[in-house]
């Protein structure tokens, strides 16, 4: 993470700085997902391009991360003749918030763990130090 926790809980922040912050999407990703909420239907990959005016790869990459992060799901639309294609949608706001407060849940364990290992090392060589000191 580019930025200490001190700096980030000093920055006024809105509740798409999540979208960085917890999962290192980029400005763009968060472009391409409020298009994506702004939608009255599913979108296709050129739809978003056109929303947010970058190329098709470049929105694709971006629908992509937004999917791996679980933020967008795919759907496939079968044409009648055969064939298909995909539009994208924003997840549910509920799913989206319980996998982040999940998230946010195991990472308070594993720095908890850390500080607590951090505390017994330092601990141990406290006296140590200072024995070796007199």
């Amino acid at each position: 993470m580019a930025d200490s926790m001190s700096e980030l809980l000093r920055r006024d922040m809105e509740c798409e700085g999540l979208l960085e912050c917890m999962h290192g999407l980029k400005e763009l990703d968060k472009r391409c997902f409020a298009a994506l909420v702004e939608g009255t239907e599913p979108l296709t990959v050129d739809e978003v391009a056109d929303r947010v005016d970058r190329e098709r790869s470049t929105a694709y990459r971006a629908v992509q991360r937004l999917m791996q992060a679980g933020f967008v799901q795919k759907e496939q639309v079968n044409y009648e003749n055969g064939g298909y294609y995909h539009v994208y949608r924003p997840t549910d706001p509920d799913r989206v918030a319980d996998d982040m407060q999940r998230m946010l849940n195991d990472w308070y364990a594993k720095m908890g763990q850390l500080i607590g290992e951090f505390r017994e090392k330092y601990d141990e060589e406290a006296p140590a130090q200072a024995t070796a000191e007199n």
